[in-house]
């Protein structure tokens, strides 16, 4: 990892694609350590974290991880997700955060030394581009170690730096009690990790382990 204490930094978390990629590796994010981690390395300035919500559930799953990073030091971005069966009969959420990422990322690139974009979706190459075209330097977060690789060739290519996400699981990985770390277990080789370029996310999958769950898998 590559960053200068003086840098102005912040990071744009696209909060589906991530947790695929941490679940992808087998382990969980403790968000509260991955704060920590960037914080030392630079001037943190602001962490976005974006997601879609289902407006009309009762409960849903990944409302208590949302209201946790929004008492500690994440910015939450969150619109209504869209619900579909697919042709197989699944139940599917469409909740595309890409224009809501851009817009912010934009909006802060003049105040910004450094971009941390936490995705591998091959849809933010144009805006890495752009960031980079402004001097800003642009740190992709992602993994090519999962069985299909979650991080897109050409958005691997344009950022300015790339650190595959396997490589900071012993700084960022939320321990349990009852498993050993990542770093003492094989990582999962799974055909059917989600790919880079996915904006269909299966949301009873899209609760990351920082909480725990109080409603059964549908």
């Amino acid at each position: 990892m590559l960053f200068y204490p003086h840098e102005k930094v912040a990071l744009f978390i696209d909060g589906a694609n991530l947790y695929s990629a941490a679940r992808a590796l087998g382990f969980d994010i403790d968000y509260k350590r991955l704060l920590v981690l960037f914080g030392s390395k630079a001037n943190l300035i602001r962490a976005f974290y974006y997601t879609a919500l289902l407006e009309d559930q009762e409960y849903s799953p990944i409302r208590p991880l949302v209201d946790w990073l929004d008492y500690n030091g994440y910015s939450l971005v969150t619109k209504p997700a869209k619900e579909f069966t697919d042709s197989q009969g699944r139940r599917r959420i469409k909740g595309n955060m890409d224009i809501e990422l851009a817009v912010d990322m934009m909006e802060m690139v003049d105040r910004l030394d450094h971009v941390v974009l936490f995705s591998g979706d091959g849809d933010f190459r144009s805006l890495i581009e752009a960031v980079q075209r402004k001097g800003v330097r642009a740190t992709v977060v992602s993994t090519i170690r999962s069985s299909p690789p979650m991080i897109a060739d050409e958005l691997r290519r344009q950022a300015d730096q790339f650190i595959d996400l396997d490589q900071l699981a012993g700084d960022i990985e939320r321990v349990h009690s009852d498993r050993p770390p990542r770093r003492d277990r094989p990582t999962p080789q799974s055909s059917e990790a989600t790919t880079a370029d996915d904006d269909e996310e299966d949301y009873e999958d899209e609760m990351p382990a920082v909480v725990t769950r109080r409603t059964p898998r549908v």
